[in-house]
């Protein structure tokens, strides 16, 4: 390799958001977290929304800062999370801030829309997991509300193609994105027509439909000229996070389960066609796109943000614990007996998530947790125990024994949850990469711009790169 090649990695979350400078030499692979910036819903007039000129600006300042310090970028990738989109009118603009996953306005959709497409004939078409954000539900919301700007879009684009489109203008439709829609067949890898129009949608309201590693567009010329980076070019990666993240994962064969541990969990298997069997529809399993034409077999969990909503109310009140404060607390409290079910829609977002957890436990019989350290005890126990029902149920379906669990993302730095997982489900928990979506997002650039051949060559520069702990279950 001749030159240094760089490459910049926007990682947007539900939370934060943060961008990653990954560098190919000869002497390896190396990284650099270089911005980092908070993201939130914006309540406005009881509805929820991303500001996402903010996450534009964010992505500015961050550009500005290395056009000062004179670094080049070979390109920029961007993911997020899944499921949301904005509107584009027909002059080019922006309808209005697009919604909120978290926003309960579907609250009840997937039940008036099962009167026209039934549950059974969506999950057949899309294999995807019903959830009520999912993007056909909250297109449906958005039809029936009268929503202006829905109504008058000329063009949708999920989360990191419209963040690709303000510093591009390309228009696009990355493939791992689209797939978390619930409008894609995952065999045809196309829109279907009759959910397309139960939404009120037409095909060419969608973009032309890329795959991880196609380029988008280079940065506008006015980015380019304020930010002295000149026209770089934007490469549409796995722009859902979460496809980012499995690029990631270190594995040495395809006989692994991951979980993708942050404010979401997601607990799957990698495998080269979608399953939608009748296992599948009972288990409500989801596939979603992978890069090089695999399917993400998964289930979605609440996963970090039990913890991160309870944190919140407790610095309110004084106590400003570190992630590792509340692990040590968990692990002085691990006899605390209540548990609850975390995907419970009861926490999906109450007004105080403690008050919540506890009213749980109390309709289970269990007694109120005396403290914070019980209460995080109690998340942590049963987030673990989650986990092992989700992976008694993946192995049902897979096409191979699953000998481990790869956790990855910000989860994967909690010792005493990876400890409490591996008991659980019996079989080792190798942890790590904790930055494995912006590590699986500069790996497909590496990729576009020719410096690795496959997601196997990715794994093995990232096995031999980065620290991975594994643990193993207690006798």
């Amino acid at each position: 390799m001749e030159k240094q090649y760089r490459f910049l990695a926007f990682d947007c979350g539900a939370t934060s958001g943060r961008a990653v400078l990954g560098t190919f030499a000869d002497d390896g692979f190396r990284m650099e977290e270089v911005y980092r910036f908070p993201n939130q819903t914006l309540e406005i007039g009881g509805k929820y929304y991303w500001n996402v000129y903010s996450i534009y600006e964010h992505f500015i300042k961050c550009l500005t800062e290395l056009g000062k310090r004179h670094i080049p970028l070979d390109s920029i990738g961007i993911d997020t999370w899944g499921v949301d989109f904005g509107c584009i009118g027909h002059d080019g603009t922006l309808l209005g801030l697009p919604r909120a996953y978290r926003d309960p306005y579907t609250d009840g959709v997937p039940e008036r829309f099962f009167k026209i497409v039934s549950r059974e004939q969506l999950y057949a078409l899309t294999g995807i997991q019903i959830m009520n954000f999912n993007t056909v539900f909250q297109m449906f919301a958005q039809a029936e509300e009268g929503s202006v700007a829905y109504r008058h879009a000329k063009c949708i684009l999920f989360m990191p193609d419209l963040l690709s489109y303000l510093l591009t203008r390309g228009k696009v439709c990355e493939y791992t994105i689209a797939s978390t829609s619930g409008l894609m067949n995952p065999k045809t890898q196309q829109f279907e027509p009759s959910l397309m129009a139960a939404v009120g949608l037409t095909d060419d309201q969608i973009p032309d439909r890329i795959q991880p590693g196609e380029v988008v567009g280079k940065l506008r010329f006015n980015i380019a000229k304020e930010t002295g980076l000149g026209e770089v070019p934007v490469v549409a990666v796995a722009g859902h996070d979460t496809a980012s993240a499995i690029v990631a994962v270190p594995a040495e064969n395809e006989h692994f389960a991951y979980l993708s541990s942050g404010t979401w969990s997601l607990m799957g298997i990698e495998v080269p066609e979608p399953i939608i069997t009748e296992q599948s529809v009972r288990l409500n399993f989801t596939n979603e796109g992978g890069i090089e034409g695999t399917t993400r077999f998964l289930k979605n969990i609440t996963g970090m943000w039990l913890v991160e909503q309870c944190r919140k109310k407790w610095k309110v009140q004084g106590h400003d614990y570190s992630y590792d404060e509340m692990t040590k607390m968990a692990q002085l409290a691990k006899a605390y007996a209540g548990r609850i079910n975390p995907d419970d829609p009861r926490f999906a977002n109450p007004d105080d998530m403690e008050t919540e957890i506890k009213a749980a436990l109390a309709d289970k019989g269990f007694s109120a947790p005396a403290n914070d350290a019980e209460m995080l005890s109690c998340i942590y126990h049963s987030l673990a125990e989650r986990y092992r029902e989700v992976l008694d149920m993946l192995q049902e379906v897979a096409p191979f024994k699953i000998e481990k669990l790869h956790v990855i993302g910000g989860g994967s730095a909690n010792d005493l949850l990876n400890q409490w997982t591996t008991d659980a489900i019996g079989i080792p928990v190798v942890a790590g990469p904790t930055e494995a979506t912006a590590i699986g997002n500069l790996m497909v650039q590496a990729k576009a711009a020719g410096l690795v051949s496959d997601r196997w060559a990715m794994r093995k520069i990232i096995s031999q790169t980065l620290e991975t702990k594994t643990y193993n279950p207690a006798p």
